[in-house]
């Protein structure tokens, strides 16, 4: 039977301490809440779609963040990021989907009214890709677990913790501009409304894109 004194030391090396969670809540929290390309997609989205027609593309948005967790917390992502051509691809990759999300808003507000299209509501894959495809989130996971993450620590359970841990942070912080979208945006539907929503929306994609492009750092 192990002694109590074993079983404090292996429990540890597994826990996060509690210094340490005000830390990571401390970033965390202003990254993922401040306005930035992720969070104006996502309330485009709420605006267009609402809450419930968001859903699928918020899943996809929040599972690649896991993954993310995932890949840069175990380690082998620490070698992706060190190849020199991997920002600017995910740069420019981001760049492209994001003018590839406002073109079908421009061509759903361009039509006329009997004619006009809905564009197809933002899925899963969608969300991933925008996640996926921006640089600063992989930057942030990356500096989150070189700051929190403890060598001498168990480093599965660290992993974990913080991964789950994050996701929460994530959900709770991008709701508001899920909600706020729709708040805001999601009471105009008359044919006029409709058509400067896709406008707007398409100018959004348009002047993240351009931000990510030219003004994002390097």
């Amino acid at each position: 039977m192990r002694s109590k004194s074993a079983t404090d030391a292996r429990g540890s090396t597994a826990m996060i301490t509690a210094e340490v969670w005000w830390l990571f809540v401390g970033y965390t929290v202003p990254m993922v809440f401040s306005p930035g390309p992720g969070n104006t997609v996502l309330a485009t989205a709420g605006g267009r779609f609402g809450v419930r027609g968001s859903l699928l593309f918020w899943l996809g948005f929040e599972m690649a963040n896991v993954a993310l967790c995932a890949l840069y917390g175990f380690g082998l992502g620490r070698v992706l990021h060190d190849v020199p051509w991997l920002h600017p691809a995910l740069k420019w990759g981001g760049v492209v989907y994001l003018l590839y999300l406002a073109w079908g808003f421009f061509r759903s507000s361009a039509a006329p009214g009997a004619a006009r299209e809905e564009p197809a509501r933002l899925g899963y894959g969608e969300g991933f890709l925008v996640v996926a495809l921006n640089p600063k989130i992989h930057s942030m996971i990356v500096v989150m677990f070189s700051q929190f993450l403890d060598p001498a620590r168990a480093m599965f359970t660290q992993t974990a913790q913080l991964t789950l841990a994050f996701l929460v942070v994530c959900v709770v912080c991008h709701f508001p501009w899920i909600y706020g979208g729709k708040l805001i945006l999601g009471r105009f539907r008359s044919e006029r409304a409709m058509r400067i929503q896709g406008w707007t929306f398409g100018l959004c994609m348009l002047a993240v894109a351009g931000y990510v492009a030219f003004l994002a750092p390097a």
